[in-house]
């Protein structure tokens, strides 16, 4: 097996234990590791890799899959989303099991309130590097930061502020 795949696997074991909010809790972390750190992917093509994954039907961990699958073909897809997906999975069955005994402890309670915090600055985080990372000058940071403010400021749909940006893109406004 190659070793940046099994380098990838490695990564993805300890990620999947990180990832209790989803895949977007450890965007920024899998992106530095994937193309900062060791150049596995470009930026454009991990940039492209999430964006179909969201595009597609189906869980959001079909991103690991396409890494894998983009690093070491239809093995590496599957290999990725099994380590990616069971240490998690026993991680949630064995936390469903002692909810009930655990749920009046404090340092149950502790964790719970202490993981909120962690995940949404962790999305934020991914939000920002999904951000720079798609956002080429000033024109799309501006529709950037002004569909940003729209999903503050309104009770707007988040498809219709997409879609308007979208729509200035195929337009050529952009």
């Amino acid at each position: 097996m190659d070793e940046n795949l099994l380098s990838l696997l490695g990564h993805l074991i300890v990620q999947s234990l990180l990832a209790i909010g989803g895949i977007y809790v450890i965007l920024a972390e899998l992106q530095r590791v994937v193309v900062v750190e060791n150049g596995w992917l470009t930026l454009e093509d991990f940039t492209s890799l999430f964006a179909l994954a969201q595009a597609s039907p189906g869980p959001n961990t079909l991103f690991v899959s396409l890494i894998g699958w983009r690093m070491a073909g239809v093995t590496g897809g599957i290999l990725a989303t099994l380590v990616f997906v069971l240490p998690s999975l026993i991680l949630a069955g064995a936390v469903a099991r002692g909810w009930n005994r655990w749920s009046e402890r404090r340092w149950f309670v502790v964790l719970r309130r202490g993981l909120v915090p962690l995940t949404i600055g962790l999305m934020a985080s991914s939000a920002l590097l999904l951000t720079l990372a798609a956002a080429t000058g000033v024109p799309t940071f501006a529709i950037a930061a002004a569909s940003f403010t729209l999903l503050l400021a309104t009770r707007a749909p988040p498809f219709a502020i997409l879609a308007g940006a979208g729509a200035l893109g195929a337009f050529g406004l952009v």
